[in-house]
């Protein structure tokens, strides 16, 4: 065994190579990089992919691509799991979760935020107005007010009625794909080659109030990882947070795997940790540095928008009950 000492020693008269930081091989774009390229979760991402796309499309940041893109839905009050319009908790609240992370691994979060309807800008505005990463709950909205945002009510007639109807019977049942859209998710390669992402939510209908799920943290809902990759997840957010699920993902990457691949094997090891999974689902989209994408999800029924040389598509996730 080696002690401290003589590794050292040996290090310096080159015995023993110095540990360096892994590094991608560079890619140009003679070498058939796959870039601009925006990619998001779930059939609201085509819309959410047209707004990125015309910042891409203009040699754009990566980062002002995805919280361009990820607005839309924030703004629309159809989509009724992100945003304005978004279904409350339990006791008729509408809290939401954001967070947004650059090329250069800077990163912005706000959890259990209300009254403010773009989280993904205030979420921005804590990278570049403050000191720290994360802001939750009435701290976040006095941040955001603080920053010029406007205050008002998210919760819309339509989501207030169902509500409502919940309320006779009052049972917590996650749903999963089509019936409950629980986030937004975009990653985004410009063309400089740089990746960022973003993921907004309003969370899952009817969950407890304060509770927070994986949108907002870095790891487990998002990651960006400028030299391997980037990684966005959807889904229940408690099987993503115990597996740190898109740093996961991006790890996979790290060691090789393309990026369905990457996603392939973080659903796997969520399906290997639960007794069942049959009423759990979890997807995750992926990008790498040569523009390669994916998505892997454990049900049927997830689907991602890709949108790459003009051309903006859905596509149906591969997905482990299939398999």
């Amino acid at each position: 065994m080696i002690s401290r000492k003589n590794f050292l020693k040996l290090t310096a008269l080159g015995g023993l190579a110095p540990l360096q930081r892994w590094s991608a091989p560079p890619f140009s774009a003679s070498g058939g990089v796959n870039k601009p390229l925006v990619i998001s979760t779930w059939n609201h991402g085509l819309p959410a992919n047209e707004a990125a796309w015309e910042v891409l499309s203009q040699q754009g940041r990566a980062l002002d691509a995805v919280e361009a893109g990820v607005r839309i839905p924030e703004a629309d009050p159809e989509v009724r799991t992100v945003g304005y319009g978004g279904y409350p908790d339990r006791d008729g609240f509408v809290t939401l979760d954001a967070c947004i992370m650059d090329e250069q691994e800077r990163c912005g979060s706000v959890a259990a935020l209300q009254h403010i309807k773009h989280p993904i800008s205030v979420a921005r505005k804590v990278i570049e107005e403050s000191p720290h990463v994360m802001l939750v709950g009435e701290g976040a909205l006095q941040f955001a007010l603080g920053q010029g945002f406007e205050k008002e009510n998210l919760l819309t007639e339509a989501s207030r009625n169902d509500w409502q109807e919940w309320k006779k019977d009052a049972d917590y049942q996650p749903e999963i794909n089509i019936e409950n859209h629980d986030t937004i998710g975009m990653l985004a390669l410009d063309s400089s080659g740089n990746l960022s992402g973003a993921c907004t939510t309003s969370g899952a209908a009817w969950k407890m109030h304060g509770r927070v799920g994986d949108s907002p943290l870095i790891g487990a809902g998002l990651f960006v990882d400028n030299e391997v990759g980037a990684a966005a997840a959807t889904g229940l957010g408690e099987e993503v947070i115990r597996t740190c699920g898109t740093h996961l993902v991006v790890e996979n990457m790290r060691r090789g795997d393309d990026p369905e691949t990457a996603c392939r094997k973080a659903v796997q090891r969520i399906v290997e940790k639960n007794d069942s999974v049959e009423d759990i689902q979890v997807g995750f989209i992926a990008v790498n540095k040569k523009g390669e994408f994916g998505g892997y999800s454990i049900q049927q029924g997830f689907n991602f928008a890709v949108y790459e040389s003009g051309n903006n598509r859905l596509i149906d996730a591969p997905n482990w009950a299939a398999s």
